[in-house]
């Protein structure tokens, strides 16, 4: 297991080769913060080579458990001490998706006045679809976060034939407003 920080890179497939299912979880700990802990939510936006989303149903949350091809489903019960987890199956993943993003972000509405500053810690796992078994971790991106509502995670994206996983870190202090107009999302 490899712990990354913000920029950094690994190529999964070829460090890996026959991986074929990866699952993405994030964990946190918002302490005694019961309405940002229940306001968290995970998400996933399948994009082209300009970095947009294909299409509003290639954003996968709550709401839309999966991309239209199935590649990409986010898991109704997460495993290994994440609050939440996507599962990807790379070779299923649509030859026009270039890379698959993972934000967090505060569901707006009750948790108004919250910030993802207010966060302990916040950790996500890339995992080995097969056996579970962790293959990277991130640093804990809590202590940088101050006024964010959004946060893009990290991204899984195609270089050439392999798969890689980049460590992201950049935060929004305009929410999910901001990851759907930097990714081409209607609201």
């Amino acid at each position: 297991m490899a712990v990354m920080n913000r920029g950094a890179n690994v190529a999964l497939t070829r460090e890996i080769p026959g991986l074929s299912s990866i699952v993405v979880g994030v964990s946190w700990n918002a302490g005694s913060e019961r309405v940002l802990e229940e306001n968290l939510v995970l998400a996933t936006v399948l994009c082209d080579a300009g970095s947009k989303a294909l299409s509003p149903e290639h954003f996968v949350f709550f709401n839309q458990l999966s991309s239209p091809d199935l590649s990409v489903s986010q898991l109704k019960e997460a495993l290994g001490g994440d609050k939440e987890q996507v599962e990807i199956d790379l070779p299923d993943v649509p030859a026009e998706v270039d890379r698959i993003v993972m934000v967090v972000y505060l569901n707006e509405g009750t948790a108004q006045r919250r910030t993802l500053g207010q966060l302990r810690a916040l950790s996500v796992s890339v995992r080995d679809g097969r056996d579970n078994r962790e293959l990277v971790r991130l640093e804990d991106l809590a202590p940088a976060l101050a006024a964010e509502t959004a946060l893009v995670l990290g991204e899984v994206y195609r270089h050439g034939a392999e798969w890689k996983f980049k460590v992201v870190g950049e935060g929004y202090a305009s929410g999910i407003a901001g990851i759907a107009a930097d990714y081409g999302l209607p609201l």
